[in-house]
């Protein structure tokens, strides 16, 4: 498990209705702040602020499919070539990362093939890396540098 000292939150809240918004900055646009946009936000923050991850190069709940299913992934890094770096799944808070989590993460993968693959809720996260050769995960003590 990764330790993450996330960033003092810096956001653009307000209310529309009886829906509280939050401005995504990588998207430009205000969009409803539920438990999990929470995670994602903080997560994108740390990942800009601490980590010095390139904003222009993270892309934000992309559609895919699964076969015929269209899903969207929460976050993905590119390298500078364009080639997806990263992909992150966030989760509510008080959710628990499980084995069925990780598994999600990699059917991603499978459809957008990444270096690394990060799981958060906001209170633990994962990364971690296929190896091929060896034919299993290796799981990171912290976040890899942008590089």
């Amino acid at each position: 498990m990764i330790v993450i000292n996330f960033p003092a939150p810096d956001f653009k809240i307000t209310s529309e209705g009886n829906k509280e918004l939050i401005f995504d900055r990588f998207r430009k646009k205000y969009v409803t702040l539920t438990p999990e946009e929470w995670v994602r936000q903080n997560f994108l923050n740390y990942l800009v602020k601490t980590l010095q991850y390139p904003a222009s190069l993270i892309g934000i709940e992309k559609e895919i499919f699964l076969g015929e299913m269209k899903k969207r992934f929460d976050i993905v890094i590119y390298n500078r070539e364009m080639q997806p770096w990263m992909l992150v799944e966030c989760k509510e808070m008080n959710v628990p990362l499980t084995e069925q989590t990780m598994q999600q993460v990699i059917r991603y993968n499978m459809v957008i093939p990444a270096t690394y693959l990060v799981i958060t809720n906001g209170v633990n996260t994962f990364c971690g890396n296929y190896l091929a050769n060896e034919r299993q995960w290796r799981f990171l003590n912290n976040m890899p540098p942008f590089a």
